[in-house]
């Protein structure tokens, strides 16, 4: 069964739906884990380089299909992807410690790419939506936008309003139980992408 939550923003309706596109996964890395006081330190930093050339060129990406590359992979094979992009087959995936203008500068038109995924690998603070956000208003990103790695039931709703459109639930969770999350609360009293006129601005109490 699936486990991809598609929010289709014109009608307000979110459904549990078939994954037409594959993640193409980096090969492990065999460089060191950072360790602080004893721990492996999971955090990563905002633009920190944490993929190796070994790991790019042994990523292994179907010839046929549509998929989505890492952005570290597409940037080292841009003009091998050429093709598969004309024929909007290709979208990008970064994690959420890299930043946005890394992604913003290997297009001329951002909206060339059919469907843009953040990565969560670890659920630890907030910058996927801070992700979302500045790829909605900031670089005005009009295609899908898809959350996957470390969702669960309580993000989707706040992911939403981030400007995300589908949510690929974490496999040991179920979607069908996620999808009454987008609808856990009925009017927010916050702007934001979704809605940008806060609560007091969109109801008339003369």
């Amino acid at each position: 069964m699936s486990n991809l939550i598609k929010f289709d923003i014109e009608n307000k309706k979110a459904s549990v739906v078939e994954n037409e596109w594959q993640c193409v996964e980096l090969p492990p890395s065999e460089v060191a884990e950072r360790v602080q006081a004893g721990k492996v330190v999971l955090f990563k930093l905002t633009g920190e380089n944490t993929v190796t050339e070994a790991q790019i060129a042994n990523t292994v990406i179907p010839a046929t299909g549509k998929v989505i590359v890492p952005l570290s992979v597409y940037a080292a094979k841009k003009d091998a992807l050429a093709e598969r992009m004309d024929a909007s087959a290709l979208g990008i995936w970064l994690d959420t410690h890299e930043t946005l203008e890394s992604l913003i500068a290997q297009f001329d038109d951002i909206n060339r790419l059919p469907i843009i995924a953040i990565h969560v690998a670890r659920f630890a603070d907030g910058r996927i939506f801070s992700l979302g956000t500045l790829l909605r208003t900031r670089y005005g990103y009009k295609n899908e936008l898809r959350a996957f790695g470390d969702v669960l039931r309580d993000q989707l709703f706040f992911l939403k309003r981030s400007g995300f459109t589908s949510f690929l639930i974490r496999a040991d969770r179920s979607a069908d139980e996620a999808l009454a999350s987008l609808n856990d609360f009925s009017a927010p009293y916050q702007g934001a992408v979704d809605e940008p006129k806060p609560v007091f601005q969109r109801y008339n109490r003369a």
